[in-house]
């Protein structure tokens, strides 16, 4: 990381910010060039490993990929603002990125987990997944980060924009 400044160096802060995001990008090996695309997420920690899940269709090419190569590369970020700076124009931010593996669940308890993962992360912890139609039309996809690194370019001082910004749920 070039600015050093703008690292986020307490784990826990970087796995709030990862918390905080409303969606990733799962970055991943392409034919010719590589592949990004936005996924609703949940994660959790397992030990001291954070673990994204999201689902998608079982056919497709973010899974067809996947399935060539399941390397990725994860990446959130949260945007406050632009603003005028005595040097020029900046960007107010916190982001994420972080590398592992992607493994489609096979087992329909961790499958269950990955879903009820993902809508908690969306505030719908008391949602029962039953009602959930088209479940055994999908894929639950589950990355465990073995890299996570976080970053930063705050304000001195959040403003109350600012600190609405910074809160997803």
């Amino acid at each position: 990381m070039r600015r050093i400044d703008r690292e986020v160096k307490d784990q826990a802060e970087v796995l709030d910010i990862l918390q905080r995001c409303s969606t990733v990008r799962i970055v991943m090996q392409g034919e010719e060039y590589p592949y990004a695309v936005p996924v609703s997420f949940g994660m959790e920690v397992v030990g001291d490993t954070p673990v994204i899940y999201f689902h998608c269709a079982p056919v497709g090419k973010k899974a067809d990929l996947l399935r060539k190569n399941p390397k990725v590369c994860v990446e959130g970020d949260i945007f406050l603002r632009t603003e005028q700076t005595e040097h020029g124009i900046t960007t107010r931010y916190e982001s994420v990125i972080g590398f592992g593996e992607c493994r489609f669940l096979t087992d329909p308890e961790e499958i269950r987990h990955g879903l009820k993962t993902v809508i908690d992360h969306y505030g719908y912890s008391d949602y029962p997944l039953d009602r959930c139609r088209g479940m055994e039309h999908l894929l639950v996809g589950r990355v465990e980060l073995k890299e996570l690194t976080g970053k930063h370019n705050l304000p001195d001082t959040l403003t109350a924009a600012d600190k609405a910004a910074r809160k997803f749920m």
